[in-house]
């Protein structure tokens, strides 16, 4: 029966160590031992709950249940927000597997066990290898981060001939710029103020606009893909004013409330907002396949994976001082 340290969050804010016990392997199942775990934001909901953290997994298999199938002990593997589904409804069969109504969820399954820890047990079919060319502190962070914006790119496709925005840099919005402009897009980045430029030019983006205090903003072009990557709500006032024609929104950050936006400009500009969720494994697959083809890297910070580690690396980014991912390590 494997027997692996975790760290599990607690209602005093303090991410506590734990140990957890799982059955033998069975059927697919895998043994990993982690070797880092990215920080994301959906984490900081779950840090005064008692179960297991982390959904940014990265690590070496160790062990394998009786009918896996393609890994090998030794390989190196990622895991991210979604750990099983039934696989036999509608939307699994046709690769939609993150819709399926029986799905396995970071926060709703597994609570005993995360990306936070020394192992965990996984289903083989939701664990991906990872390029040899990767490494393991780069893996992590785009488990979620890079997956969550990859998808936003690929589910609902882009032309290289679009011109894509990003709202805010921080750790979705760097890893977006990386992707759209390495999509051969032209990449404008929407920020509050000019401190990031440099590095927002540096990743890609060809135009940046900051828009604190700003009564009107403009864009060399309009603007095709929104991608919303700030909790905080913009004026959509102003942005609507720079969206094509048919502009698709895509929020991808996590937050409360209801998503407000004026009523005349979406209907008289066919303008869509579209809800989007982390990616599904074929979508996965390919977006580790780009990131390694191209070089796309998070900017990273590192912290051992211990208590101490893991709440300094916490309170960092609840203080809004992380840049832009953080990543636990073993």
């Amino acid at each position: 029966m494997p027997s692996f340290t975790v760290y599990k969050g607690h209602e005093s804010g303090k991410v506590v160590k734990s140990t957890t016990t799982r059955p033998d392997l069975t059927r697919d199942e895998v043994l990993v031992k982690i070797t880092a775990s990215g920080l994301c934001g959906t984490d900081l909901h779950y840090h005064k709950a008692d179960m297991g953290l982390g959904h940014e997994g990265v690590g070496i298999v160790q062990e394998l249940g009786p009918e896996t199938t393609y890994l090998k002990v030794g390989d190196r593997v990622g895991w991210g927000y979604e750990h099983n589904s039934c696989g036999h409804c509608q939307q699994c069969l046709r690769g939609n597997e993150v819709h399926c109504a029986e799905r396995a969820m970071y926060g709703y399954a597994d609570l005993d066990q995360g990306s936070m820890g020394e192992g965990a047990v996984w289903k083989e079919a939701f664990l991906f290898k990872i390029p040899d060319n990767m490494s393991d502190e780069v893996a992590a962070p785009l488990m979620c981060g890079g997956a969550t914006v990859f998808n936003a790119l690929h589910q609902f496709p882009i032309e290289a001939t679009d011109t894509v925005a990003v709202l805010g840099v921080g750790g979705l919005g760097h890893l977006a710029i990386q992707f759209a402009a390495k999509m051969g897009c032209e990449v404008i980045v929407l920020s509050g103020s000019d401190k990031k430029k440099d590095e927002a030019m540096s990743l890609g983006a060809s135009e940046f606009i900051a828009m604190k205090g700003a009564k009107e903003i403009k864009t060399s072009r309009p603007i095709d893909r929104l991608i919303v990557t700030t909790s905080a709500q913009p004026d959509w006032n102003l942005l609507t004013q720079v969206l094509a024609p048919n502009a698709s929104i895509y929020p991808l950050s996590v937050d409360e409330g209801n998503f407000s936006i004026p009523y005349m400009p979406l209907l008289l500009n066919g303008l869509r907002v579209q809800g989007s969720l982390v990616a599904s494994r074929y979508i996965h697959q390919r977006m580790i396949a780009f990131a390694a083809l191209h070089q796309i890297k998070p900017i990273l910070e590192k912290f051992p994976m211990s208590e101490e580690g893991i709440n300094a690396a916490i309170k960092k980014l609840q203080d809004g001082e992380m840049r832009y991912r953080g990543v636990l390590l073993n």
